[in-house]
């Protein structure tokens, strides 16, 4: 409790003084800032280019399927159902179209009925072309089969037949972050402040469990908006982990990988070396905890160039503590709280610094957004902020604040 206290003080002054304050609370170095926020785009996304018999040699080293995975499909003492290609196009109605939830990592997700165990599912089809979407599949079925966890979405089962690779998942019914937060249409209600840091809270548990309780440890790759789904309760639950690589152990303090995942969200070092830390990780969920506080997209190319990186439009306001405001999501109209919004700030800030010894670990993360999930706000009691000017509809404002915001003088990378 001391240590959540130490957060709480912290968020009372500068952003500076935050950093210091937040060294007490977290246990890591500090420093202010860095202003420097442009990922290099030409260091973007790579795929892995292997024929299929080296992805699957590959992966069959890296996780050590012959212990791990039994031939009947059992794993670490949970097993994953097999289901013949029939019953799942059963289950989709020959993958109809009005069945099609969207499209996700290598394949398209279908929901579906199986009567087999009368169940509502979701399933992805792995495209059959791609010698990616192989090995997504063999470490997709692994990673959720070694988990346990209430934030990783739940792997009921599978189909290997022939050439078709189809994975069953729990059914999420209100789908993913992404669209409950980026191009809302007129009928969707804008996610409240409360709902915004439960899921900021849950999706940091199920990372730290991929980090600290999974044996071996995990590290995610591919943590976004759309791979975050909601249940009943906007319940987050981290999802599609195809691009998972097992950790460094011993005394490594890095894997060597192609560089893959999105850009937006990818940490500039692993970016530009190639070196995968557990610190990747916590990078992307700055991203996606800066795009809950704000509204805006980790990368948006209809706005200006220099505004289009969610992370570098933002780090010139992390450090004017009167300038947090025009930070804010304008469709919340001003219902928050104003000092979680400074401890919000502070904690997306560090994640999303430059160097990764810099960044906190998922641990006191967590232990951070839990306290601030804790925290209710109820605009029927707490006062509501005073809305900026600009168009009429806070949906509009989105636009209206990133104009006014990048013509105030404030300094660009």
């Amino acid at each position: 409790m001391c240590r959540i206290l130490s957060l709480c003080l912290a968020f009372s002054i500068s952003l500076t003084y935050l950093s210091v304050c937040m060294f007490v609370f977290v246990h890591f170095d500090m420093s202010e800032v860095n202003s420097n926020g442009n990922v290099k785009k030409e260091l973007g996304v790579k795929k892995e280019e292997a024929s299929k018999d080296d992805q699957l040699s590959l992966d069959a080293k890296e996780w050590n399927i012959k212990e791990e995975v039994s031939k009947d499909g059992k794993t670490n003492g949970k097993r994953a159902q097999t289901f013949t290609f029939d019953e799942l196009a059963a289950a989709t109605d020959d993958f109809r179209s009005d069945c099609f939830l969207g499209e996700g990592g290598f394949g398209k997700v279908y929901k579906g009925h199986l009567e087999k165990i009368n169940q509502v599912v979701a399933i992805k089809q792995l495209d059959r072309n791609g010698c990616q979407g192989i090995r997504e599949f063999v470490v997709e079925v692994l990673t959720l089969s070694l988990a346990d966890h209430p934030n990783l979405v739940k792997l009921i089962g599978f189909c290997a037949e022939g050439d078709q690779r189809l994975l069953v998942y729990e059914y999420m019914p209100l789908g993913s972050l992404e669209n409950h937060l980026h191009d809302l249409s007129p009928s969707r209600k804008a996610l409240d402040w409360n709902t915004r840091m439960k899921i900021a809270a849950g999706a940091a548990r199920g990372l730290e469990y991929l980090h600290e309780k999974m044996q071996p440890p995990v590290i995610y790759r591919d943590l976004k908006c759309s791979n975050i789904l909601l249940g009943e309760g906007y319940y987050p639950k981290l999802s599609d982990f195809g691009l998972a690589k097992v950790g460094p152990s011993g005394d490594k303090t890095h894997v060597s990988t192609r560089v893959m995942g999105t850009y937006g969200y990818c940490a500039p070092d692993y970016a530009m070396t190639g070196q995968l830390t557990f610190k990747s990780d916590v990078y992307s969920f700055g991203v996606v905890l800066l795009e809950l506080i704000t509204g805006r997209k980790a990368i948006d190319n209809t706005k200006p160039v220099k505004e289009q990186n969610l992370v570098a439009w933002a780090r010139p306001l992390f450090r004017d503590r009167k300038r947090f405001s025009q930070m804010v999501d304008p469709l919340l109209q001003g219902q928050y709280p104003v000092r979680g919004l400074y401890q919000a700030l502070a904690i997306a800030a560090m994640c999303v610094q430059e160097q990764p010894n810099m960044r906190p670990v998922i641990t006191d993360i967590v232990t951070a957004l839990n306290y601030l999930a804790s925290q209710k706000y109820d605009p029927q009691i707490h006062p509501v902020q005073s809305s900026r000017r600009g168009s009429s509809s806070p949906r509009g404002r989105r636009d209206d604040d990133i104009r006014q915001i990048g013509g105030n003088g404030l300094e660009r990378d």
